[in-house]
């Protein structure tokens, strides 16, 4: 199955724009598109995954835990966790190679950081 993603709130929305520049095919919602904005982490996660998506954020912060602890009694798509210092092409970059590459079941239950 393709890679759909939301963003979540944290996450620069200059990624999203890049990666739709660059592939207008890309199922990539906005936090508000996806209408997880000012969500806790748990339900970002449990609203991503219910939807069959891989989460997009830069917080190293809470997620990993939030991601962990989900993970314990939930299947989760899988989160993908940007470098800040990561310019926004690149991450687009990273983000279109993992899309047209794999396939959504080989991120499942995993939380990668990028760059990879």
């Amino acid at each position: 199955m393709k890679i759909k993603f939301p963003a979540d709130a944290d996450l620069s929305h200059l990624i999203v724009a890049a990666l739709k520049r660059r592939e207008p095919g890309v199922d990539f919602q906005t936090a508000h598109g996806a209408r997880i904005e000012g969500l806790p982490d748990p339900r970002v996660l449990e609203m991503a995954a219910r939807r069959g998506r891989i989460l997009v954020t830069h917080d190293r912060r809470t997620m990993p835990r939030h991601f962990g602890e989900f993970i314990k009694d939930k299947d989760c798509p899988g989160v993908f966790v940007v470098s800040q210092n990561l310019p926004a092409a690149e991450a687009a970059e990273e983000l279109l190679l993992i899309w047209s590459a794999t396939e959504a079941e080989e991120w499942a239950g995993r939380i990668c950081s990028l760059p990879l």
